[in-house]
């Protein structure tokens, strides 16, 4: 190695703070939410690092907190009948659908330690979004005016992204559909645009597949890399290919437990 390239290779080292990840696996919505909660007080007070949750979810819709509800198409009977719940939260965007297949990851971040701004992190989940595709054998990437990521020149979305931001912490995040099934983006209007259609890793290379864990997984693995080279971090953790979500989950909860006694008091004290 040359001494140009040599300087090359250190100018490509990761120089922000690194970023756990945590494969988690199949998880219910709910569960993941509140998770969330605990992680971003945990890291707004400052007592752990950016973590990455990586995961699926069961058959969910979600609603941004300035939803328009008749985005939703299916009656209550039916979505109970499919036991698909119906949840509101707090993150942007308008309606999306949460399922086996899917990868949903969620960037827990305090942008100003990386210098970021809402824009660029969304310019780079997306990036992230597109290179975990093309990893997979699909062409995808942005959309100008439309967050997210598509296929066929914009014509078909992959893959969608809403974030909260709260005491300068990111959460929510970003969905990935891999081998999920697309008969499930039917009750909606997805992102709140009618006649959207929902594409998939899988449909885009013309497999006839079940939604996986292991799918996803793969997808994850290749996210979680790809959104530490676009924020500049160096990843930590065990990634998908090895972790086992259970240990992880163990793992995660014993470094949350650890601080809560400190998260309560930098709660009570800026209630102050």
């Amino acid at each position: 190695m040359n001494g140009q390239s040599h300087e090359s290779s250190r100018r490509a080292a990761p120089s922000g703070p690194p970023l756990t990840a945590w494969w988690l696996g199949r998880t219910a919505y709910r569960d993941a939410w509140h998770l969330q909660h605990r992680v971003v007080a945990a890291r707004a007070a400052g007592l752990i690092g950016d973590q990455l949750l990586l995961l699926e979810h069961e058959p969910v819709l979600t609603l941004g907190r300035h939803s328009d509800r008749s985005h939703v198409l299916a009656s209550p009977s039916e979505l109970a009948a499919r036991r698909i719940q119906l949840i509101e939260t707090e993150r942007g965007g308008e309606v999306t659908y949460h399922g086996p297949g899917q990868l949903t990851a969620y960037p827990i971040l305090r942008l100003a330690d990386r210098g970021l701004l809402i824009r660029p992190l969304v310019r780079a989940m997306e990036a992230a979004l597109a290179t975990t595709c093309a990893d997979m054998g699909v062409v995808a990437g942005p959309k100008a005016g439309y967050p997210g990521c598509w296929c066929g020149d914009g014509t078909r979305k992959i893959g969608a992204i809403g974030f909260r931001i709260e005491h300068g912490v990111s959460y929510h995040g970003i969905a990935l559909n891999v081998t999920v099934s697309l008969s499930d983006f039917e009750l909606i209007d997805a992102c709140g645009m009618p006649g959207l259609v929902s594409t998939s890793i899988a449909s885009e290379l013309g497999q006839a597949v079940e939604p996986s864990t292991e799918s996803v997984a793969r997808a994850a693995d290749v996210f979680a890399r790809a959104v530490a080279r676009a924020i500049d971090a160096q990843i930590a953790g065990a990634l998908p290919r090895i972790a086992d979500p259970d240990e992880a989950r163990a793992d995660l909860e014993g470094l949350l437990a650890l601080r809560a006694p400190a998260v309560a008091a930098a709660a009570v004290a800026g209630a102050g």
